[in-house]
């Protein structure tokens, strides 16, 4: 939709082709965090960012994956774009202030973060095509309008004052629009509904229930698009969004390690390749598709959930199949699967356990469970959570040794007396402290396990989309083997191969550069 309003905008003219019966995709089912340094939102804020910085910190955490033109290409583009959507359509962001960039230690980097996200947005300026807006992944209680970065407060509101006065604000601002008539949209919702107001402004159609079957070319040039009703030529160029493979088994086991699926991804369903595929056919060379934007998930029934706080809150420890931890919980979500796939074959931890006690469950919210409230009963008996009355009755309940696994948790409960994480150094990284709970010192990462019943929820390696594929220039032009530019054909957003290589430098590193790269693309379409 970013690149459409770009080139819209431009005067040439633009269709959407959106395979799906609705539009938004996997952004509209997002908290939508957009991570792009020095953008206006954040300058207008009084963010410390320079061009240096930013530069010297996405070098540091993408490496020599990336070549660093196309880096500088998404810096330099990024605040433009930002700039250029909030002229071009109703959106206006919001800094996530305090959500920490994911590696803040490294040069550049910032404790307080650079992510922004979407304000509240008015639905009824949708219109009709307000009943075509792809669902959020988990739905806004109803009366509430919360934003992304209250979600880490909404998980204190029980035993935190400024946690009660967070929640206290979602229901405010809900009261508010209700009176005001207004249809309350916030994160991904607000994103692709206030994308598509600017489309209709702009007179650009979208088709829903168009998928792209294949890409038209003509003496090595793309020049359109197959579709079930017939081809759509394109003068200037066909610019490919059409997102990751998440939901194509045949393509994740040929590309990924293994265990994988497409049970465990939460990208939206009807990715599964058709962009890559195409592009493949018309001679694109693929790039990073080994990796997702991966994250622990739960696997319980329906969707999987996709674990944030619940991993990093002090009083919860994950073990593997030996009933030992190995990895820092409260590590970027990304960093964390990468150790479950690099350690499995060795020492198995898919699945792996995370383990809490009832005190963690009397304090802290779990998904959309209130404290103190029980577990949903599906989620026993999918076998995605396991109680016990003891550590080694837990232990014994998830065929993991019960005395490894009272060793382990004896092991931590001294670490977090302490404060200092011996064996991984949970609380040492400014990001571990973002999900966690203030209160608890002296390391609010840390709290021991001591009240039965104890807890164990299988983690699975899950994502939010898979983050390889077809290589593009600075440009956004999709590139063939030999470095080769394909005459009239881009890609952005998780049909490309990401700019962040195989890392994750903070919370939007999805969304900000598919938004840049789409912006590149409709400006040199």
């Amino acid at each position: 939709m970013t690149a459409a309003l770009t080139a819209a905008k431009r005067g040439l003219s633009v269709v959407v082709l959106e395979k799906a019966p609705t539009f938004g995709g996997s952004a509209a089912r997002s908290g939508a965090g957009i991570w792009i340094p020095n953008n206006p939102v954040l300058l207008a804020a009084g963010v410390p960012d320079t061009p240096a910085k930013a530069a010297q910190y996405l070098a540091a955490v993408v490496g020599p994956d990336v070549p660093a033109e196309r880096q500088n290409a998404f810096l330099r583009n990024g605040p433009e774009m930002i700039a250029f959507v909030m002229a071009n359509s109703p959106l206006r962001f919001r800094w996530m202030e305090g959500y920490s960039d994911y590696y803040p230690e490294l040069p550049g980097g910032l404790p307080n973060g650079r992510s922004i996200e979407p304000d509240q947005f008015d639905g009824n300026l949708l219109g009709a095509e307000l009943a075509n807006l792809n669902p959020a992944y988990l739905a806004t209680p109803p009366g509430l309008v919360v934003f992304s970065a209250d979600y880490k407060w909404l998980n204190l509101a029980a035993v935190n004052a400024k946690g009660a006065a967070v929640a206290a604000a979602c229901l405010a601002r809900g009261t508010a629009a209700a009176l005001a008539g207004q249809k309350p949209l916030t994160m991904g919702q607000s994103l692709a509904a206030g994308l598509r107001v600017g489309l209709l402004r702009a007179n650009v159609p979208v088709l829903l229930n168009t998928p792209l079957l294949d890409l038209n070319v003509e003496n090595g040039a793309v020049t359109g698009v197959v579709t079930p009703t017939g081809l759509v030529r394109a003068r200037r160029g066909v610019i490919v969004g059409s997102g990751g493979f998440e939901h194509n088994a045949a393509m994740r086991a040929q590309y990924q390690r293994q265990p994988i699926g497409t049970d465990w991804t939460v990208g939206a369903k009807e990715n599964t390749g058709d962009g890559h595929r195409a592009g493949q056919r018309a001679g694109a060379a693929l790039d990073l598709m080994e990796d997702a934007w991966w994250g622990p998930a739960i696997p319980i029934p329906g969707d999987p959930y996709f674990c944030l706080a619940e991993r990093t809150l002090p009083g919860g420890l994950i073990v593997n199949q030996a009933g030992k931890r190995f990895v820092n919980e409260a590590a970027p979500y990304s960093d964390v699967v990468h150790v479950m796939y690099d350690k499995n074959p060795t020492a198995p931890d898919i699945p792996a356990w995370l383990v809490v006690d009832q005190s963690y469950r009397n304090k802290y919210l779990f998904r959309d469970t209130l404290p103190l409230l029980p577990l949903p009963d599906a989620w026993y008996a999918a076998g995605a959570v396991v109680k016990a009355s003891s550590i080694q009755a837990l232990g014994s309940a998830i065929g993991v040794p019960p005395a490894a696994l009272k060793s382990t948790v004896d092991r931590f409960n001294g670490f977090a007396w302490s404060g200092v994480d011996g064996d991984f150094r949970r609380g040492a990284s400014a990001y571990d402290h973002y999900y966690t709970d203030p209160l608890v010192l002296p390391n609010s990462c840390l709290a021991p396990l001591w009240a039965p019943p104890f807890y164990a929820f299988k983690i699975v390696p899950g994502d939010l989309g898979t983050k390889g594929g077809m290589r593009t220039d600075a440009r956004a032009r999709v590139l063939r083997p030999d470095g080769s530019v394909i005459p009239g054909l881009y890609a952005a957003g998780n049909a490309s191969a990401a700019v962040m290589g195989h890392s994750y430098a903070g919370a939007g590193s999805t969304i900000g550069p598919a938004m840049t790269f789409g912006f590149v693309a409709g400006n040199d379409v």
